[in-house]
């Protein structure tokens, strides 16, 4: 038995699960909170809880900026782990922290494997058009800004996941990854081909508490006219902001429903946008495909919230999409929630990065028979 641990390192907390590498069974997993960007506490945190567990023959983390360095998952080895530190300006929240994991792991079982992969990874197929700003050509080429798209590794658990419900990858697929991060993403064919998510994560549809997009024009005026300071403007885009900032209580959609529908306006008025922005990009994104053939809907409030789901139905009817509202209503883990006459499927799949991760560990350490295995990085 080949017993990998996954290691999820985020900006508050810390998720981690041992997986048998054949079965994908989970043998071991847990969660921790923290705050702070104190990584040397973090990585003793982290040494504290290997010290816990029986050994394991590979560990996989989760990392969520690769950049324009990396597009496929990497055996870390001195160059990876330069690569991805040198990253850390683009994702200051997380990547520090898996560094902390990977150099945590790295001292503890020093001769244990360790692999890392990239939320940035699956949309590196991003076509030129899709992934370049419009902006003056020497910034682009100078500062290396480009479209890189996040939450990958739950999109691409969600595209096999779908081929496994649907028994084939639907030709014009979207993905719905909604949870306390939201991104919408065009798969034509198994690739990604455009996504909602930028430079950063806060690009985009509303979230629960990011903004996602705003007229860069108004963001110029509350830093030139209305003294708002660039620290005072990132915490509000990022904490303060979405299903929180405009119902001024609560950033969980479940809440946000329920307050809706016992009549709080503010709370009606973020579900309404909520949804205006998220039909929006959906229809951005089927434009992208000529079509659509299947919807997948996975995160917290994608798994969870049958309103959500339902208001997109309800916008592509004229294409289609219609839900069985029985299934919608009380969707079992991983299942089609689309009316049998329904021209496009629904699967609601259950976001899984652990088992995404588990799939790039087997692929560059454990290649099947008559395959080469990978000794070292796999960058563009």
């Amino acid at each position: 038995m080949t017993r990998v641990l996954i290691l999820n390192a985020g900006s508050s907390s810390l998720k981690w699960a041992v997986l048998d590498a054949a079965s994908e069974a989970v043998e071991e997993q847990g969660a921790a909170t923290w705050e702070g960007m104190e990584r040397g506490r973090h990585q003793a945190e982290l040494r504290g809880l290997l010290e816990q567990l029986s050994p394991v023959d590979a560990v996989g983390h989760r990392v969520v900026h690769g950049g324009a360095a990396f597009r496929e998952a990497a055996v870390v080895d001195e160059q990876v782990r330069a690569a991805i530190a040198a990253l850390a300006d683009l994702a200051p929240l997380h990547n520090p922290l898996a560094l902390a994991g990977i150099d945590a792991v790295a001292q503890a079982w020093p001769g244990v494997p360790q692999v890392a992969a990239f939320d940035t990874a699956f949309h590196a197929t991003l076509p030129e058009a899709a992934a370049t700003y419009p902006l003056p050509r020497d910034w682009t080429h100078r500062w290396g800004l480009r479209r890189f798209g996040f939450h990958g590794l739950s999109v691409q658990y969600a595209v096999r996941r779908g081929r496994e419900l649907l028994g084939t990858v639907p030709r014009r697929l979207v993905v719905c990854h909604l949870g306390a991060g939201c991104l919408v993403t065009a798969v034509a064919d198994g690739r990604s081909v455009d996504t909602s998510m930028g430079f950063t994560p806060l690009e985009g549809l509303m979230m629960g508490r990011r903004s996602g997009s705003v007229d860069p024009g108004l963001l110029l005026h509350l830093l030139s006219r209305r003294a708002v300071t660039a620290t005072e403007l990132d915490e509000a885009l990022n904490e303060r902001s979405g299903l929180l900032g405009v119902s001024g209580q609560s950033s969980d959609m479940r809440a946000i429903v329920a307050a809706a529908d016992a009549g709080d306006q503010q709370a009606a008025l973020a579900r309404a946008m909520f949804a205006h922005r998220l039909v929006g990009a959906i229809g951005s994104m089927i434009a992208t495909l000529h079509g659509l053939d299947a919807l997948i809907f996975t995160g917290g409030i994608g798994e969870h919230s049958p309103w959500v789901r339902q208001a997109v139905a309800d916008a592509f009817g004229y294409a289609g999409l219609r839900l069985d509202a029985a299934r919608n209503a009380r969707p079992t883990v991983d299942m089609d929630v689309a009316a049998d006459d329904s021209a496009v499927r629904v699967p609601v799949v259950a976001a899984r990065e652990d088992l995404a991760v588990l799939g790039d560990v087997r692929r560059l350490l454990y290649p099947p028979p008559g395959l080469p295995g990978a000794t070292s990085s796999e960058r563009a």
